[in-house]
């Protein structure tokens, strides 16, 4: 806006209309002014909520100028008027339904359109504008109206109302522009919040779509192992199939849990791990699992499914083989945050226990094999630790990933 924009419109003075010099009166009028603008400015960061931050304006704006009325509004396009938004002084039934028109004959269509201030000190005598019918329902007999600005366009307009004689002066148009423009600088951020809220839902919608997809394509996988497991007639090949079946499941619930707690960055871990166990619990049945999370770990989201896959290996292996005939055993998981930006996955159990040679590098048993791969993909370090009675199985996994790996 250049600065011939800026200059306000006001009404020609008689000869004999001059401003007096600032009386005591006037000077604590405008301290209070620069009080309210500050009182604004703070209310404007502290981020209230819309209507009240439009309805404490107006309230305060009204107060600076020792005026009864005031009112924000906001400029229809498609109706070329201005909606009365939020005011204070008006009668019952004006804010949030009233309107006045915002064409170049309005003075607050003038000055949203021209972007220059406009007051009117004498609205029965006013040649330039036409008086809205707001106005003279209310008995206004003067007014100022300043452009309120947007993100990236107009918003509409401050206009500031008075049934009392005198006059308002360019030193009030400064008062209101400096009211309207903290306003506006608040409206801006605040629309900008919005179409950021926008977008976001509307990217967590598509994400919730390709999660349900990746869940039922899973599914649909896992179905069709079953079926060929059940038709196959080799018991052999039936239980591999079953078991491939029940892992593309148990990914599958693992994803779903994540998809709906993870911001894509950073999650808590022991809470989705909390979530993942209850699923774990049912799979490892009539064995017992028993889970504990220790404190709270803020972890790549992309790496907890990882852990949560290699906690369902390890059980789901101590279920099957650490009890040998016995109807299930309890099986112990833990993770618990280590001082060395780390943290410590451990499943023990106390059944028959594990060989003295056994070297799960060289294990040909898919279980294991799995966990090994999961246990590199996070940089981690798979230990067997002896356990007394049964085994226990420790991983130590970095908090972040290592780079150039």
């Amino acid at each position: 806006m250049d600065n011939d924009r800026k200059v306000p419109v006001v009404e020609d003075k008689p000869d004999d209309a001059m401003s007096p010099e600032l009386t005591t009166r006037s000077l604590h009028q405008r301290l209070r002014q620069q009080e309210i603008l500050a009182e604004l400015g703070v209310l404007a960061l502290q981020g209230a909520k819309f209507i009240e931050l439009l309805n404490e304006t107006a309230r305060l704006t009204a107060e600076g100028l020792d005026a009864e009325f005031c009112k924000v509004l906001e400029y229809q396009p498609n109706d070329n008027r201005l909606l009365v938004r939020a005011g204070v002084g008006w009668d019952h039934g004006v804010v949030g339904k009233a309107t006045v028109g915002a064409d170049m004959a309005s003075p607050a269509g003038y000055a949203l359109h021209t972007g220059k201030p406009v007051i009117s000190n004498h609205l029965e005598n006013e040649e330039r504008f036409r008086t809205p019918e707001l106005l003279a329902e209310h008995g206004i007999r003067r007014a100022m109206n300043v452009i309120l600005q947007g993100d990236g366009k107009p918003f509409g307009v401050l206009e500031v109302d008075s049934r009392l004689e005198g006059e308002f002066s360019e030193h009030d148009i400064s008062f209101l522009q400096g009211a309207a423009n903290i306003l506006g600088m608040a409206i801006e951020r605040q629309q900008y919040q919005r179409k950021l809220t926008e977008a976001l839902e509307r990217h967590e919608i598509l994400l919730k779509e390709v999660n349900h997809r990746v869940k039922n394509s899973l599914q649909v996988v896992s179905s069709m192992l079953s079926l060929q497991a059940t038709a196959a007639g080799d018991p052999a090949l039936s239980a591999r199939l079953a078991e491939a079946s029940r892992r593309i499941t148990t990914v599958g619930r693992a994803y779903d849990r994540l998809a709906y707690k993870a911001d894509y960055e950073l999650m808590e871990l022991n809470g989705y791990l909390c979530e993942v166990s209850k699923d774990i619990m049912a799979a490892v049945a009539p064995s017992e699992l028993i889970f504990e999370a220790v404190g709270e770990i803020q972890f790549s989201a992309d790496r907890a499914i990882l852990v949560a896959l290699i906690i369902n290996e390890l059980a789901s292996n101590a279920s099957k083989y650490a009890y040998g005939d016995r109807a299930g055993g309890v099986i112990w998981a833990k993770v618990e945050p280590s001082t060395d930006r780390s943290i410590l996955i451990s499943v023990r159990d106390e059944g028959v226990g594990l060989p003295a040679d056994f070297d799960p590098a060289k294990s040909k048993g898919l279980g294991t094999r799995l966990v090994m791969a999961l246990a590199k993909q996070l940089d981690a370090e798979f230990v067997t630790q002896p356990a007394g009675i049964g085994t226990c199985v420790t991983l130590r996994v970095p908090l972040e990933r290592i780079a150039n790996r």
